[in-house]
């Protein structure tokens, strides 16, 4: 039962949340060594073309057509089929701006050196806060791929991804969000290199193409050692999807500022159009949706 009042673990440090998600990982490592190679084959970047399966992996194609039915498409209407390319092994995702609301340590507050920062659901704040972010369920799911060994997966790298609220927003840094840290978390990849976050889906803000950051990291334990990441980028969510959801209550700002900005008209992902960090995605405002990406580094 929520009693409004922080976990009594808290303010014990990351050291101790990743000691007790260490304790954990070894359990699941007994109980789950013997599908290890089982995982590691589903990972396998595939050579047929329709984006990525349900394990988050994209075709080794370069190009691939899909329905945006599917809620796929980064620009075409709902009735539409358009050609999209997708990372392929090979192609390391394009490095990107921090932005201006990290939470990193880079430019004010430092959320990686506060325990409960190690979680899959974000949509909380932690520590001296509970409060919720609301809005329509997203569930993102990363598979993190090592360019320099064949795109094998990247087994116990680390996440960091951050991003706005409903409104437009980030936690830490906006009037009145201050003292927030929802919409923050760190996980660790698995034997496919894969980690999924909950979250709520992200509002639109002008200037920018709806998106969530994410920085990785080679280990848990260099989420907070300067110097230590291994790439920074931003992963953009398709048009069909954010047109759905702007539509429904709670995202009004965010339905007028959509349209003030498209996909290559974004000064981040305008250069190549977001062709490579463009999700996949399926789902309905109803049920909520899941977006997957493949992370070449």
């Amino acid at each position: 039962m929520d009693t409004g009042q922080p976990h009594p673990n808290h303010d014990r440090g990351l050291q101790f949340d990743l000691s007790t998600l260490l304790s954990r990982r070894r359990t699941l490592g007994v109980l789950f060594g013997a599908s290890t190679a089982a995982a590691l084959a589903a990972c396998t970047p595939s050579t047929g073309g329709g984006g990525a399966t349900p394990s988050g992996t994209t075709s080794a194609t370069a190009t691939a057509t899909e329905s945006t039915t599917a809620v796929a498409s980064p620009t075409a209407s709902a009735t539409s089929t358009v050609t999209r390319a997708f990372a392929e092994c090979g192609v390391e995702i394009p490095e990107e701006t921090l932005g201006p609301y990290p939470g990193d340590g880079s430019n004010g507050p430092n959320v990686l050196e506060t325990s409960g920062v190690v979680r899959r659901d974000i949509r909380s704040s932690f520590g001296t806060s509970t409060t919720k972010a609301e809005g329509v369920p997203l569930t993102v799911t990363l598979t993190l791929l090592d360019n320099a060994n064949g795109c094998s997966p990247l087994a116990g790298a680390a996440v960091y991804a951050w991003h706005c609220d409903q409104n437009g927003k980030y936690s830490l840094y906006d009037s009145g969000l201050e003292n927030e840290n929802y919409l923050r978390g760190v996980q660790e990849a698995d034997a496919n290199g894969q980690l999924t976050f909950s979250t709520i889906y992200p509002g639109a803000y002008n200037g920018r193409w709806p998106h969530i950051h994410f920085e990785v990291f080679e280990s848990m334990s260099n989420t907070t050692a300067a110097g230590q990441v291994l790439t920074v980028s931003q992963i953009a969510l398709t048009e069909a999807a954010c047109k759905a959801v702007y539509a429904t209550a709670g995202y009004e700002s965010s339905a007028r500022n959509f349209p003030n900005t498209t996909l290559t008209s974004d000064n981040v992902f305008g250069d190549d159009g977001g062709i490579y960090q463009l999700a996949t995605m399926s789902g309905s405002v109803a049920g909520g949706y899941t977006a997957a990406l493949n992370v070449t580094v």
